[in-house]
């Protein structure tokens, strides 16, 4: 364990947060050579922390913890994870009446409603502020888990300066440089992020029991209609045919948080807690501020199902390993659509050609991931500077969509996915999109889906 989260002990309270090793990211100043266009727009990245919610009290609580996991990073935002995985539910108090212990669950077939969404959401709110999470996110960003001490190499990997420009400037405090630390927080700190994600699972039981239910409801109203017996036989019939197959649906509940961050909190942390040399005790009392916190921002549900008939040879691990994943997905890609700062700003990657040299439209990296569909719509934007702010702006220069028939599916595992019909579409390795209006595209431009309120004209 690094020894920063030395101190979580005493900050977790009554809250059970489990830990393993902190993530660290290399400190090595990206170099201003000629790159990869995918590898130049990491300043474009919101960064982002995952926690997931355990529940122990589950049939298969620690099978979608496993999975959860094994799960590959969400690869269009920097990670940003300190170390804090989990939150125990057995060990959340207050969300529910009667002392219940746990979150408010949804039960299968239904949401939660807007009342139980707003006291899970405090709830968590709670336990992440309580446990100091921003502070932690905040001391990565300024080095502080590769040692005691602050540096600016994380700042200025994730957003491409000139590493000697920029340590010249800040050193001097000129207000070019003063500028550009304010950018780099509004661009870079102020983006970052906590996903939790309540995942439960519905059991082929539940499910069955459910359409016993919703049978019974309509076979009762027919033989009150019909004055017969005939329709309460439809409750039996239907839940003969749900235990018929066997499965899974996983039930997703995504919970985004912000790091707050703004010049009042920035020159507290500049002016109190910057270290250039190790102090503890400064450390210590910096993760203890409760000055810096996480705001809640925005949720989204997604009840992900896969079911296989009895019978056939099925990795159960893999395919709960395939529904969570996806669940995430597509929670964090309408997340993208209902908080706009949260969007993910994707470069074009190049021009696409046909055999006989004429351009067909863009390659854009995402995909059916992502959420798009033949009715999505994108800006292509243009990033500027202002030499005199040194702020970053961004400029609309043209309106894509993505061409019938030419949208990659990049789900997880999708190759694998035998229900999957379309295999071209696993096969591509990326979306082709059209222009539809306004001026030149040129690679390295970005693409945003939808509108985009910082977007200039």
């Amino acid at each position: 364990m690094k020894k920063l989260l030395t101190f979580s002990a005493a900050l977790l309270g009554t809250v059970a947060l489990f830990a393993q090793e902190a993530v660290t990211d290399s400190t090595a100043v990206v170099q201003e050579e000629v790159k990869p266009v995918e590898q130049k727009m990491e300043y474009d990245r919101s960064s982002l922390s995952l926690l997931m919610v355990y529940h122990p009290e589950d049939e298969f609580g620690a099978a979608i913890d496993s999975a959860y996991h094994a799960m590959p990073f969400p690869d269009k935002y920097d990670e940003h994870n300190i170390g804090f995985e989990r939150i125990d539910n057995s060990a959340i108090t207050g969300v529910q009446k009667g002392n219940k212990i746990g979150l408010i669950k949804a039960q299968y077939g239904k949401k939660l409603n807007a009342k139980d969404l707003e006291k899970n959401s405090q709830a968590l709110e709670d336990i992440l502020n309580n446990a100091r999470i921003a502070n932690y996110m905040i001391a990565k960003w300024f080095g502080l888990y590769e040692g005691q001490v602050c540096n600016m190499d994380l700042i200025k990997q994730r957003g491409q300066y000139n590493a000697t420009e920029f340590d010249v400037a800040i050193a001097n405090q000129s207000a070019r440089g003063l500028a550009m630390l304010s950018d780099a927080g509004e661009q870079l700190i102020g983006n970052s992020y906590v996903l939790v994600n309540d995942m439960t699972y519905a059991t082929a039981e539940e499910r069955a029991q459910a359409a016993k239910i919703a049978l019974g409801v309509i076979g009762g109203i027919f033989d009150a209609v019909m004055g017969t017996d005939l329709g309460s036989n439809l409750a039996t019939i239907g839940g003969a045919i749900a235990d018929g197959f066997t499965g899974f649906a996983v039930k997703n509940h995504s919970y985004l948080f912000r790091l707050n961050w703004n010049e009042e909190i920035a020159n507290a942390f500049y002016t109190e807690y910057w270290m250039s040399e190790p102090d503890p005790e400064k450390l210590k009392k910096f993760l203890a501020d409760e000055r810096f916190t996480l705001t809640y921002v925005a949720h989204e549900y997604e009840c992900s199902e896969k079911t296989v008939a009895k019978g056939k040879k099925v990795d159960r691990e893999k395919l709960i390993k395939m529904v969570c994943a996806r669940s995430i997905d597509k929670n964090i890609a309408a997340l993208q659509l209902q908080y706009e700062d949260f969007k993910v700003k994707t470069p074009i990657y190049e021009e696409v050609f046909n055999e006989k040299g004429k351009s067909i439209g863009y390659a854009v990296k995402i995909g059916l991931k992502e959420g798009i569909s033949e009715n999505s719509s994108f800006q292509v934007v243009r990033k500027e500077k202002d030499p005199e702010t040194q702020k970053t702006k961004y400029r609309y220069v043209a309106t894509i969509k993505p061409v019938k028939g030419k949208i990659w599916d990049n789900r997880f595992m999708a190759a694998e996915d035998d229900d999957i019909k379309d295999k071209d579409a696993t096969a591509l390795s990326y979306t082709l999109m059209k222009k539809v209006s306004g001026g030149e595209i040129l690679p390295g431009m970005l693409v945003i889906e939808g509108k985009y309120s910082k977007v200039q004209q």
